[in-house]
């Protein structure tokens, strides 16, 4: 891919072929830290409805030094416009007799959207960061091992000598009194109404939490009567999954 196209494609990244796409994915290999190259490929896989999307993104945001700055992009017009399609040309047999299709054509995961690139706005930076909670676990691969297991073995010394330091000085815990009966305050995790969208019950379903996401629906379905049927579907359909698991 020459200078000339990849400006070319920087502008207009629906013009990019498989083929291209492909040589795109070499470069982000060859250069990860390409950030120009990274939001293009997210941007052409995104127009493709690609199943990689998801994926990507996490990689896309563990190569990123300012996580708002990809949060801000993926959520801008210009990401989310879509090129217009060519109309599809039909049969004469297919305009006569249209296929029509039915809820047993389509499977469980389909119905879900599982798979589907995960769409957010500007006001789902909670859904977002959630998104890349598994990815932020993930160490990148470095070049040279060895420097990287020095470290882990300096900060285990660390912290072992941190602990023996507060075993020898032999702290004493005075016993509570039976008078004096303190509180426990249980914090529990629920969800906040204000951050629960359908984006993050995406979120929680791609990731397989399933009671999240049943939770996250719950939520949606008091917030928007007017869809609770929808709501109501989707959560009949996690706990089909729940028990096909």
């Amino acid at each position: 891919m020459d200078k000339k196209n990849y400006i070319t494609f920087l502008e207009k990244p629906e013009l990019i072929s498989l083929e291209e796409s492909l040589g795109l994915k070499n470069i982000t290999q060859q250069y990860p830290f390409f950030q120009s190259a990274r939001a293009l490929q997210l941007k052409v896989l995104k127009h493709q409805e690609s199943y990689k999307y998801n994926n990507e993104l996490k990689v896309t945001a563990a190569h990123t030094s300012d996580r708002t700055l990809l949060f801000d992009f993926i959520t801008s017009d210009a990401f989310k416009e879509v090129p217009a399609k060519k109309p599809e040309k039909t049969t004469l047999k297919e305009k006569i007799l249209p296929k029509k299709k039915t809820k047993e054509d389509l499977s469980t995961e389909e119905e879900l959207a599982i798979g589907k690139p995960l769409s957010f706005n500007e006001n789902e930076t909670f859904s977002f960061n959630q998104w890349l909670q598994l990815s932020s676990k993930k160490e990148i691969a470095r070049a040279n091992s060895t420097i990287t297991e020095k470290k882990k073995t300096s900060v285990k010394s660390e912290k072992d000598a941190i602990i023996n330091r507060f075993i020898e000085t032999t702290p004493k815990i005075s016993r509570p009194s039976k008078t004096n009966i303190s509180e426990i305050k249980i914090t529990e995790s629920k969800q906040d109404n204000q951050l629960a969208t359908e984006t993050l019950a995406k979120v929680y379903l791609e990731q397989k939490k399933y009671d999240s996401a049943i939770q996250a629906y719950k939520i949606l379905s008091l917030k928007y009567p007017e869809k609770s049927g929808f709501f109501a579907d989707q959560i009949k359909r996690i706990q089909i999954l729940q028990n096909n698991k």
